[in-house]
């Protein structure tokens, strides 16, 4: 089991200026969940004369010139993540019917869109187009596992706290964390999801938005 994460000052600074509330709460991430990353990604390194080795989901050790087997260094995926967010955020379409089963789960939840976006230029852009897509709750920004951040969110507010994200370090990071959330994890690419052995602490695998929205709806129904 991971060992728990404290949340970084710059996440704590976001939480602390939030409005206090009690109502209770989905904090959901926003690549690969509501827009669409992972094929993006693919064609952004096509442009690079770049792909993916394998089907498996991760990004370091699995990207390689065009006709290699040999990985780039975790440096230079750093770099071209950097880089996509830079050139490429501002297109990236939304997963289809995110914005209708947001909106229906709203009237019971709170929604708080915590996202691990490089460069603090990035995250009006990032804002704009979730509002041009109809997705107005509030961005906050990190870096790193996610679980010292959603633990600080749920603090106050009743359970279960629902974390919708597609990364298997920040699921991992929130079971460590705040074992008590419901955790959904959502790849909406259907090859990289097919790749995604869940751990036990995955209550739903999916990337489907209805089924997401039906999950929290019908069984997960707040007091």
């Amino acid at each position: 089991m991971a060992e728990p994460t404290p949340p970084s000052a710059h996440v704590l600074g976001q939480i602390d200026a939030l409005p206090s509330s009690n109502r209770p709460l989905i904090v959901c991430d926003v690549d690969e969940v509501i827009l669409h990353m992972a094929d993006h990604f693919t064609e952004f390194l096509g442009a690079k004369e770049l792909t993916f080795l394998s089907s498996g989901y991760r990004f370091t050790g699995n990207i390689a010139p065009i006709g290699s087997n040999a990985p780039i260094s975790q440096e230079a995926v750093r770099q071209l993540v950097d880089a996509f967010f830079d050139e490429e955020s501002h297109r990236q379409r939304m997963v289809e019917g995110a914005d209708r089963a947001l909106k229906e789960l709203h009237s019971d939840w709170d929604i708080l869109l915590l996202t691990n976006l490089p460069g603090v230029h990035n995250k009006p852009v990032r804002e704009k187009l979730l509002q041009d897509f109809g997705i107005p709750y509030p961005v906050l920004t990190n870096s790193g596992p996610k679980g010292g951040a959603v633990a600080a969110l749920a603090a106050g507010r009743p359970s279960p706290l629902i974390f919708i994200d597609d990364s298997p370090v920040n699921h991992a990071s929130v079971n460590a964390s705040l074992p008590s959330a419901v955790q959904i994890q959502f790849v909406a690419d259907e090859t990289f999801r097919a790749a995604v052995k869940p751990s036990n602490h995955i209550d739903l695998l999916t990337g489907d938005w209805s089924q997401t929205r039906d999950f929290i709806g019908g069984i997960l129904v707040p007091d």
